[in-house]
């Protein structure tokens, strides 16, 4: 592996005021979006609306990946592939490469991602299609009995297995330890969660001799489960976010892009920019790999009518500008009411 590479590859896409589109929905779940707004899933209407959003003019200011579906990384738009249509614009092709997660054998309520078979040869696939970034979702969930040890070593084994591969095929990985934030579970039991996912899935990189230059983390942000009732500021989760991340993760590692996970479009992009605004060290750079939080304007927008293109687009200009910003600590909640 080329190592200068894949640290230049990982610092492009946490570049200042950028950010990674997640737009790797699988078939079925693009399905489901496209069931909300009246859309029969068909391979022309996910292309439709993923090609609307990657011809925008001046995406690329706010955007510097995205993460693609292996559907998505072999299409075209207006008869160009999709990952020369982003390199032209400045912007890195991506590809989902987890299989999904599945119940972990003796583990009641706690799961495991799969994939890892011919994984090495699928890399090496997907690299010639023009991916130079991955991502594998690791999935943890929060209940009075869960995680256990088993489920969140099982994992972490997992991310560095494949995160090791990726940078054996010239490919930076994105890691991805999720706590999912369904369940009644405190701001305090999220952070408890989140700091042991995060120490065992360092522990098992550095087993696994993966190079920290070369790789990004996509975590949750710590927050309180949604039926917990406990309401909690900005402020309170970029502090926990911020402690659990300095305990956890090494300077070397050049960024942290985080996922939405089902907040709202402002949540997500409000409690980022706290991150940025809150005093004390923070020597990787903040910025977001958003996917519903992104996209759900613009689809709501699109409503699967051609017509309605320019219309999308403005509207995915307008959360890509300000999670930009927020990945920069200049965004404030007023600028939501401004014109797209």
């Amino acid at each position: 592996m080329d190592r200068n590479q894949l640290a230049q590859t990982a610092k492009q896409l946490v570049s200042p005021g950028r950010g990674i589109l997640a737009a790797d929905e699988s078939t079925s779940t693009m399905g489901k979006r496209l069931k909300s707004i009246g859309v029969e899933n068909t391979e022309a209407a996910r292309i439709g609306f993923r090609g609307a959003m990657f011809t925008a003019q001046g995406w690329e200011k706010h955007v510097s990946g995205v993460i693609l579906y292996d559907e998505t990384l072999r299409q075209s738009v207006d008869g160009t592939p999709v990952p020369k249509l982003l390199a032209s614009h400045g912007v890195i092709p991506g590809i989902k490469v987890d299989k999904g997660s599945k119940p972990l054998a003796f583990a009641e309520g706690e799961e495991v991602t799969e994939g890892l078979d011919g994984l090495r040869e699928r890399l090496q696939e997907y690299h010639g299609l023009g991916a130079r970034f991955a991502k594998w979702r690791a999935v943890i969930n929060i209940t009075d009995k869960t995680p256990s040890r088993y489920g969140i070593e099982a994992n972490a084994h997992a991310l560095a297995r494949y995160a090791a591969l990726c940078q054996e095929a010239g490919i930076v990985p994105i890691v991805e330890p999720e706590v999912i934030m369904d369940g009644n579970h405190t701001l305090e039991r999220s952070f408890e969660v989140t700091d042991w996912i995060q120490r065992a899935v360092f522990d098992e990189l550095h087993l696994q001799r993966v190079h920290f230059p070369g790789m990004l983390l996509k975590p949750n942000m710590v927050v309180p489960g949604y039926g917990s009732g406990q309401k909690t500021s900005a402020q309170q989760v970029a502090e926990k976010t911020l402690e659990v991340l300095r305990r956890n993760v090494p300077a070397s590692v050049p960024g942290i892009v985080f996922l939405s996970g089902g907040l709202s479009d402002e949540d997500a992009t409000e409690y980022l920019d706290a991150m940025n605004k809150a005093p004390g060290p923070k020597p990787w750079a903040l910025s977001f790999s958003y996917g519903r939080a992104l996209q759900h304007a613009a689809l709501q927008t699109w409503a699967g009518k051609a017509e309605n293109k320019a219309a999308t687009q403005r509207a995915f200009l307008k959360r890509a500008r300000l999670n930009g910003l927020a990945a920069k600590g200049e965004y404030d909640r007023k600028m939501e009411s401004e014109a797209q």
